[in-house]
């Protein structure tokens, strides 16, 4: 049986049936992985005409003329019927095939075989049909299998992303969601290192090909439409496409993908599924243009298929955290279409994508000039907290998002800008609002942050102002803030205690105190560093 789960010639010819028929393959010994349909057997002239495509025919030549163009004729009708094999079983009416017919069939590719003994037609039939039947059964059962563990994603949780990811997988080729109109929702390609070109740049070829062919499936995939897109009967929300990049597409490849269709339309009927689909792809186009998984020289034509075309000057990466308690759940296109409406505003092209899992949303922006990202980065940070509020998720007492801006630059830069912009908003929760964060000054955090789970960092904490940590569990005034505002004033004391709103005698015996209690000298600058370090490590010390 191959792999279609239907039977082909060869192995018809090696079930018993046939075979002790020795049989003899004397035309179209190239086409024997043809699929058998189904199997005929008949002994009139005119029998192509009975016939649909696929079967394998069983005849004695009693139906082939006498004469070299009825045979001529007879096979050439048979070829243009397509079935997948002519058996002649040598006997009464032939000791051997006529030349004649055995040239018209190599000349049509139409596989030609003699039988050198009889064998009951009936039971050939017999056999091959419960090939072609067992093959079938199978394919349901690896199509089945493929439902059960989409179903299954879904019930523990995963979405469309998920299912789009086992059928990549089945297939071991990329799968895309489009739109009704041909958009591209998401695209999801296999996990196996030899499965071929990114699935973006499989989409932008794809794209070409539908408009040089105008409309229809692409010639080399399979194309399924996701019900549910309207009121009428046989209405159209989505389509899955499947394409047969790496390996060839099989029958079970389409039944998997029907069943998976079935699915994605009960998902799809949830509100803005397919905005929050096109908002994900988007994400793992700049994660993956982040973590080095997209080169520099590829990301420019993938981005274009996203719908991201800045001119020829300078990236910059943005990447926005939103705060545990304001992460919305089940609603990322909510939050995607109120920060994109914002962003119109700004001016400059944006790609713009979510990461509900890390609770991100990166961006990548083209400027006009570098001299810009100052301005443009004022903007961008107004319209992100603008679209975090238009979408219900500002709520009071929640910390509000992180922003942090990148280094401007080409791709090669935007990709690790991307990288350090989004390590770096995790580092940079927890410190005093701002509008946004340059990532560049933000160097010291992150570097505390990647040093949280290790003993020492805690240690050093605890040696620098564990002591003040003690003082303000049971005293009052604390003194920690007392001591974070002189530092981030650099010991100035007018400035510190006009922000603490004290006179500065209080400020003075506060100082003191802290001095006191921690047996150092605020003076020292190795005391201020090491000071500066603890502050800002607390926040990670386990």
């Amino acid at each position: 049986m191959d792999t279609q789960g239907g039977i082909t010639v060869q192995r018809a010819l090696e079930l018993p049936g046939l075979r002790s028929g020795l049989p003899e393959v004397v035309a179209g010994a190239d086409r024997l992985n043809r699929t058998v349909r189904w199997v005929h057997a008949g002994e009139v002239p005119n029998i192509a005409s009975l016939l649909k495509g696929g079967e394998l025919l069983l005849t004695t030549g009693l139906g082939l003329g006498t004469r070299p163009a009825e045979q001529r004729a007879f096979v050439r009708r048979l070829a243009d019927r397509g079935i997948a094999a002519l058996v002649v079983e040598l006997g009464p009416r032939f000791s051997r095939l006529p030349s004649t017919l055995v040239e018209t069939a190599r000349a049509a590719g139409l596989p030609l075989v003699q039988l050198h003994r009889e064998v009951p037609f009936v039971s050939v039939t017999e056999e091959v049909h419960t090939e072609i039947v067992n093959g079938h059964y199978t394919l349901l059962r690896q199509a089945e299998e493929v439902h059960r563990r989409c179903t299954e994603a879904l019930l523990g949780g995963g979405g469309v992303p998920q299912v789009l990811g086992i059928l990549a997988d089945f297939t071991a080729n990329p799968v895309f969601l489009e739109t009704a109109d041909g958009q591209l929702l998401y695209a999801a390609g296999p996990t196996a290192v030899d499965s071929g070109a990114d699935p973006l740049q499989v989409w932008e070829g794809l794209r070409g090909q539908r408009e040089a062919r105008e409309s229809g499936p692409p010639a080399n995939g399979v194309l399924v439409d996701v019900p549910g897109g309207g009121h009428g009967v046989g209405s159209v929300r989505a389509r899955l496409v499947l394409l047969g990049v790496a390996h060839p597409l099989l029958p079970v490849h389409r039944m998997a993908a029907e069943r998976a269709a079935d699915i994605l339309a009960v998902v799809l009927m949830q509100a803005r599924q397919e905005e929050e689909l096109a908002a994900r792809g988007r994400g793992d186009f700049l994660t993956d243009l982040a973590q080095g998984r997209i080169s520099a020289d590829e990301a420019p034509a993938q981005a274009r298929v996203l719908g991201f075309k800045p001119g020829e000057g300078p990236l910059l990466p943005v990447v926005m955290r939103l705060a545990a308690e304001l992460s919305p759940s089940g609603n990322w296109a909510v939050l995607a279409r109120a920060v994109l409406e914002e962003l119109a505003s700004v001016g400059v092209p944006v790609l713009l994508g979510v990461r509900p899992v890390e609770g991100r949303v990166p961006l990548l922006l083209g400027l006009r000039t570098e001299s810009e990202r100052t301005a443009v980065a004022d903007r961008v940070a107004a319209a992100l907290r603008a679209g975090v509020e238009r979408a219900g998720l500002g709520r009071a007492g929640a910390h509000p998002p992180v922003v942090v801006v990148g280094v401007a630059g080409g791709w090669a830069a935007a990709s690790a800008g991307l990288r350090h912009a989004a390590e770096t908003a995790t580092a940079a929760q927890g410190l005093h609002d701002r509008p946004w964060y340059d990532a560049r000054r933000l160097d010291i955090d992150l570097l505390l942050w990647r040093l949280r789970d290790h003993p020492d960092l805690a240690a050093f904490v605890d040696r620098a102002i564990g002591p003040l940590r003690d003082h303000d569990k049971t005293s009052r005034p604390p003194l920690l803030p007392t001591l974070e505002t002189y530092l981030a004033h650099a010991g100035r004391k007018a400035e510190t205690a006009r922000e603490l709103h004290l006179n500065r005698q209080t400020l003075y015996n506060r100082l003191a105190r802290i001095s006191e209690l921690l047996g150092t000298d605020l003076d020292d600058p190795q005391t201020v560093l090491a000071l500066s370090l603890a502050l800002r490590a607390r926040r990670h010390a386990s």
